[in-house]
C-alpha cells in the first residue's frame, strides 16, 4: 500500500501529515491527489468520512507559490461549520510551512466591513468560506478572486440542496479560463450536471466504490418502537449506551426542542443544534461540544451535512429522514477514521416500506430490541413474509389438497386424519413384514437344496 511519501510532496506537508498521524492515504486520496497534482479538473465522488478534505488540500498546498501574495485557490463550503473545519485543517498544514502563508475564511455572521478593510491591504493566498460571503466580498471589489487558478466546490450536493448553487455559479464566472476546478460530493444529483458541464472541460470523474454504503466499522441497529413512548425509548437508548458522544437526530426543529428538553429533565447533559440558533449561539454550542461539555447532541439534518464533530461514538435516528441520502450522512457521523461506531435507528411498524428502500441501497440492518434497558438481538421484521414464501414453495398439489381437506371436514377431522395415517402406516409395515418372511423362506429353501 502506498504512503504520502510516494506523492513527492513538499517536506513541510509531510511533516504536517505526520503530526496528525496520517501515514497512508485513503482510497479517495490515493486516486485523486496525483490527478490534482497533474493539473486535472476532477469530480470526486466518495462516501462521507472518506478523507475528501485532505484530498484537495494536500495538492493545493503542494502547488502553492509561497512568495506570491495573490489569491491562488478558492474553496467554498455550504455551511459555516464545514468552512471552519476546512480552515482548521488548512491552518494545521500551513503552520509547518517555512514561509508564512495567508489563509482566510469568510462566512456569514462575521464582520464583513472589517474583512473588506483588511482585503484592501492584503490578499489571502487561500480563501475558504461560504458562497454567499465570498460572493459579497468579490462584488465589493475587495477580494480579487480573478487571480485564482484553483476552485474547489466541497459538498456540491449539499450546496445544491441548500440553494447556494447560484452564488457558486457567479463566483466561478470570475475566474480565468484556465481554471482547475475540483468538485467533491457524496452524490452527484442530476440537477448539478449543467453546472459541471458549464465550467468543467473533460474533467476526470472518479467514483470511489465501497463494499458497503455505510462504513464497515459501524454497527447499524434497527429498533421498532412497537407503540412504546418514544421519548422514554430514546432516553433509555441514550443513557444505557453510555456513549463518548452521541448525536441524536430528529427531522424538525420542534422535535429537536422536545427531545432535548425531555432528556435534560432526565438529568442528561444535552446540547441542541438546529436552524433556530443564532450564529453566536451556534458557535458557542460548537465550542462546548468540542470541549465535551455535553455527552449528547440533539440535531436536525443541518448537523448531518455540515458539522463534523470529532469523537462521535453513537448516532441515534429518532425517526427516518424524508430523504434517503440524509440517512447515509447521519450514520456517517460515527465510525470515522477507522474507529468503531454504533448507529441506532427507530422505526414504526408502518414504516417497513421505507426500511426496505434503504436496504435496496445496500444498507444492512441488525434487528435489535430493548429488554431490561439493554439492546439484545431482535426479530427479523420479514419473518412472516419469509414463512409465507416457504409455504408458497410447497408442492402446489399438496397445498390444494390441504385446502380441500380444510373445507370438507367438520371439527374433529384432524384426529381422524391422524388415525387414518397411523392405520395406513401399520398396513405398510405388515406388508413389509410378510415380504421379508417370504424372502427368508426362499433363502432357507435354497440353502437346503
Amino acid at each position: 500500500m502506498s504512503t504520502f511519501k510516494d506523492f513527492k510532496l513538499k517536506p513541510y506537508i509531510l511533516q504536517a501529515l505526520a503530526d496528525i498521524r496520517f501515514i497512508q492515504p485513503t482510497p479517495v486520496q490515493e486516486k485523486l491527489i496525483p490527478l490534482i497534482k497533474a493539473g486535472r479538473s476532477v469530480v470526486g465522488q466518495s462516501q462521507t468520512g472518506s478523507g475528501k478534505t485532505h484530498a484537495f488540500l494536500i495538492p493545493i498546498f503542494n502547488q502553492l507559490q509561497e512568495e506570491n501574495h495573490e489569491v491562488q485557490a478558492v474553496i467554498t463550503a455550504p455551511s459555516r461549520e464545514l468552512a471552519e473545519q476546512i480552515y482548521q485543517a488548512a491552518e494545521q498544514i500551513a503552520k509547518f510551512s517555512p514561509e508564512p502563508l495567508n489563509i482566510q475564511h469568510y462566512v456569514g455572521g462575521t464582520d464583513k466591513q472589517r474583512q473588506i478593510e483588511k482585503l484592501h491591504h492584503h490578499q489571502p493566498q487561500i480563501v475558504i468560506g461560504t458562497p454567499g460571503r465570498i460572493l459579497d466580498l468579490i462584488k465589493s471589489k475587495a477580494l480579487k478572486s480573478y487571480t485564482a487558478t484553483t476552485f474547489v466546490v466541497d459538498e456540491a450536493d449539499m450546496t445544491l440542496d441548500m440553494g447556494f448553487l447560484n452564488e457558486v455559479d457567479k463566483i466561478a464566472a470570475t475566474f480565468p479560463a484556465n481554471l482547475q476546478m475540483l468538485v467533491f460530493s457524496a452524490t452527484i444529483p442530476q440537477k448539478l450536471e449543467p453546472f459541471l458541464r458549464k465550467y468543467m472541460n473533460s474533467p476526470v470523474i472518479e467514483e470511489i466504490p465501497t463494499e458497503t454504503i455505510i462504513s464497515p466499522t459501524i454497527s447499524n441497529y434497527l429498533v421498532s418502537t412497537q407503540g412504546k413512548d418514544k421519548n422514554q425509548l430514546i432516553y433509555q437508548l441514550a443513557k444505557n449506551s453510555n456513549p463518548y458522544l452521541a448525536l441524536i437526530f430528529a427531522n424538525t426543529k420542534r422535535r429537536v426542542d422536545e427531545i432535548a428538553d425531555y432528556l435534560t429533565k432526565q438529568g442528561l447533559k444535552v446540547a441542541k443544534i438546529s436552524g433556530g440558533l443564532t450564529p453566536r449561539d451556534r458557535k458557542k454550542t460548537m465550542r462546548q461540544i468540542q470541549k465535551l461539555d455535553f455527552q449528547y447532541v440533539v440535531a436536525t439534518d443541518l448537523a448531518a451535512r455540515g458539522i463534523d464533530i470529532a469523537g462521535i461514538s453513537h448516532v441515534i435516528n429518532t425517526e427516518l429522514p424524508a430523504d434517503q441520502e440524509f440517512f447515509i450522512h447521519r450514520v456517517g457521523r460515527t465510525g470515522r477514521n477507522g474507529l468503531s461506531g454504533i448507529a441506532i435507528t427507530l422505526y414504526e411498524p408502518g414504516q417497513e416500506k421505507e426500511i426496505t428502500e434503504l436496504e435496496k441501497l445496500g444498507i444492512k440492518f441488525e434487528p435489535k430490541r430493548l429488554k431490561d434497558g439493554q439492546l439484545i438481538d431482535g426479530y427479523d421484521r420479514n419473518r412472516r413474509a419469509k414463512r409465507e414464501k416457504t409455504k408458497q414453495a410447497l408442492d402446489t398439489k399438496m397445498v390444494g389438497l390441504v385446502k380441500k381437506q380444510k373445507k370438507q371436514h367438520k371439527p374433529g377431522y384432524k384426529k381422524r386424519i391422524k388415525s387414518a395415517i397411523a392405520k395406513d402406516e401399520w398396513f405398510k409395515r405388515r406388508v413389509k413384514q410378510r415380504e421379508d418372511m417370504r424372502q427368508q423362506k426362499r433363502k432357507n429353501r435354497d440353502a437346503n437344496r
